[in-house]
């Protein structure tokens, strides 16, 4: 065996035993008890993989402990499902791999196997999924236009930071409010008050998110490349929308397997026509009224 083909071995062997230790501690945290068979039995195929890389470079390694922990930090805060498969993810040229060292059998376990267990998973958030994704992708929608026209129609810092927050408030209520109704009119009342908690919890963080630029720069500020304090408010309220976009939907890709960027350019291309259909109305509706802050 050369070197080369013995160090991809060794960072084969690595990247099995690291995986293995992944599913191991998860399938620890389980209170499933079908996520933890699922989890058990992925981390025996990683472990059996491993052994029989160890005995082609007659070596030993160590799972690398900081992904460990990376991958379990994120099944805390982000879900079993996004930690499983943003690692599987990041190990996808694994197969093509293993078939060019002619390791056959492991590729298409790498391929097929695995993946077969992933989809088999069982999270109680990704239940509620949809909800969130109408509140937050509404509150984006509604809230980038509200004050992309406040902005240009009142050109006041408070008072457009008081208006989208008595907007957005009654907005997350009024959102809370439909789900529920939605979900119990679909005789899933016992999911509905959930539903309702996730759209209005996911509509509300929004729209706090958008707003926070308007309470948080002065508004007797300095010019910033000529542009008044009101404009690069809304300026950050941009940048923040496109951020929360950008997250948002490479969460949802990883979890639901879909592209990311048809997603993202779909999303953002209806925020950019929202915000200049809001800017036109603003402008105008300040001039016919005669409005004058």
């Amino acid at each position: 065996m050369d070197e080369a083909t013995r160090s991809r071995l060794l960072r084969l062997q690595r990247m099995e035993a690291t995986e293995a230790a992944v599913y191991r501690r998860l399938a620890s945290r389980q209170k499933n008890e079908a996520n933890r068979a699922i989890l058990s039995e992925i981390a025996g195929d990683e472990e059996r993989h491993e052994s029989i890389l160890a005995e082609m470079t007659g070596e030993q390694v160590k799972p690398q402990s900081w992904k460990v922990t990376y991958h379990n930090l994120l099944a805390t805060f982000l879900g079993l499902t996004f930690a499983v498969r943003l690692m599987e993810r990041t190990e996808q040229g694994a197969a093509a791999e293993y078939r060019a060292l002619g390791m056959d059998e492991l590729a298409d376990e790498e391929d097929a196997h695995e993946a077969r267990l992933i989809g088999m998973l069982e999270e109680k958030r990704l239940d509620f999924s949809g909800s969130i994704v109408l509140g937050m992708s509404d509150a984006l929608i509604e809230m980038t236009g509200v004050l992309a026209g406040l902005t240009f129609a009142l050109q006041s810092m408070k008072l457009v930071a008081l208006a989208g927050l008595v907007t957005g408030i009654a907005a997350s209520f009024s959102m809370g409010a439909s789900e529920f109704l939605s979900k119990k009119a679909e005789e899933e009342e016992g999911s509905a008050k959930t539903a309702a908690l996730f759209t209005w919890a996911a509509y509300l963080a929004t729209v706090m998110m958008l707003v926070c630029p308007y309470l948080l720069i002065s508004a007797d500020g300095p010019l910033v490349y000529g542009f008044e304090t009101h404009i690069q408010a809304l300026f950050c309220t941009f940048v923040i929308g496109f951020v929360i976009v950008a997250v948002f939907n490479y969460y949802i890709s990883v979890v639901d397997e879909k592209s990311f960027k048809h997603r993202f350019g779909e999303m953002s291309a209806i925020l950019i026509v929202v915000i200049l259909i809001s800017f036109g109305i603003g402008v105008f509706l300040r001039g016919w009224l005669g409005v004058e802050v």
